[in-house]
């Protein structure tokens, strides 16, 4: 699964192992690793983790 936000491409594999939530940073921990993206808000990382839930 591929998630754009900023122009950045961001891929998460599942299963995915963990999540981690900072107010605007969200680290995600999927089978290739540990990445970690900053939201400029947290009505962006909201919807990032309403996105990754559904899938």
């Amino acid at each position: 699964m591929s998630y754009t936000y900023q122009g950045a491409t961001y891929s998460v594999k599942s299963p995915i192992k963990s999540i981690s939530v900072n107010k605007r940073n969200v680290a995600v921990t999927d089978q290739n690793g540990t990445k970690l993206i900053k939201f400029s808000n947290l009505s962006d990382s909201k919807d990032f983790l309403a996105w990754i839930y559904q899938a």
